[in-house]
């Protein structure tokens, strides 16, 4: 085999390539053109990276309430038992009896709703914070970027300006 049939070898390769390359790109868009609108908006939700990004959120967003939970269950809970007079949270119930004679009464355990209150407002302070934070840091990467204002001097001169233009008039 020569070098000059060899390179024709391979460009009729490429060539192959490349038009089979095509034929699967106009498939795709034939393809594409046919799918429900529900199908294509949902792919290009997908091809945002917004899945994505709420995925990592809900992860993070579970280990932080894990995080909460453990704090407001083993320090902060049994510190404000101590303080009130030893008394679990957990503990607190009431029941209703049945009126109606058939069986026991129904027991409102209306402690683990105050502690679940209780991890709700910390997990909200958490955000609030948190936003805060964010908040005052673009803040700042904005500030940043604006250009700074006229110095005195060139204020100054201006007016200067502005006063020699009309005194001329």
């Amino acid at each position: 085999m020569t070098a000059k049939s060899i390179t024709e070898t391979a460009k009729a390769h490429a060539d192959a390539v490349k038009k089979r390359s095509e034929v699967a790109k106009a498939r795709a868009l034939e393809f594409k053109k046919k799918q429900p609108k529900i199908v294509k908006e949902f792919s290009d939700f997908i091809n945002q990276g917004n899945i994505v990004d709420l995925a990592v959120g809900v992860i993070i967003g579970g280990a932080f309430g894990k995080i909460v939970t453990a704090l407001v269950n083993y320090i902060i809970m049994p510190i404000v038992g101590m303080i009130i007079g030893g008394v679990d949270f957990t503990d607190l119930s009431i029941t209703i009896p049945n009126w109606l004679g058939d069986g026991a009464g129904v027991k409102l355990q209306y402690g683990n709703f105050l502690q679940a209150v209780v991890d709700f407002l910390i997990v909200a302070f958490c955000i609030f914070l948190f936003v805060k934070f964010i908040n005052r840091f673009k803040l700042e990467q904005k500030q940043a970027e604006e250009p700074a204002g006229p110095t005195d001097n060139e204020k100054i001169i201006d007016l200067l300006e502005d006063i020699k233009k009309n005194t001329k008039k």
